[in-house]
């Protein structure tokens, strides 16, 4: 198996993400076979205390000092997600080291379930989804995303600006 790296991870900034989430509210998305299906994308923050001043909307809040033993219960969450974004406050350390480490999990869990022998190993893997995900970083991390997003209500929640303004 091919070691991933945080070189391969792939990086989405702002205003493209601001662009899919608005759209795969009111858009779906047409599958080959002719049926059409909401684009889901799933947004992990893994910021610690420094949570506080607002969020992304609809992200699934995992500190990253508990991140590893909530793993595999958050692969088997978002395996019907077709985009997964990572993200701290800057995206320098703790969400590229949080989305690194969901991507290596889910390829060695979708290994073993491909050579899982006997009934028993298939239904512990069950809920392993096989599906392609596109896993990203977002650049620049929350604080980049609240200083064009942060007042939107449509994108972040709980936005509170005398947390982000300098004095």
């Amino acid at each position: 198996m091919e070691a991933t790296s945080i070189a391969d991870l792939k990086r989405i900034g702002r205003d493209e993400l601001a662009e899919q989430l608005l759209k795969t509210k009111v858009v779906a998305v047409e599958n080959a076979d002719g049926t059409t299906k909401q684009e889901k994308i799933a947004i992990v923050d893994v910021r610690d205390s420094d949570y506080v001043g607002g969020h992304l909307a609809g992200c699934l809040h995992r500190p990253s000092s508990t991140f590893s033993t909530e793993l595999d219960s958050l692969i088997e969450e978002l395996k019907d997600h077709d985009k997964v974004v990572f993200h701290c406050a800057l995206s320098q350390q703790r969400g590229p080291s949080a989305a690194l480490k969901y991507v290596r999990e889910k390829k060695a869990l979708e290994a073993r379930k491909r050579i899982a022998s006997s009934e028993e190993d298939e239904l512990l893997y069950k809920n392993v989804g096989t599906k392609d995900q596109e896993v990203y970083v977002l650049e620049g991390g929350f604080v980049e995303w609240q200083q064009k997003y942060g007042n939107d209500e449509r994108l972040t929640e709980n936005w509170r600006k005398e947390v982000w303004e300098e004095d």
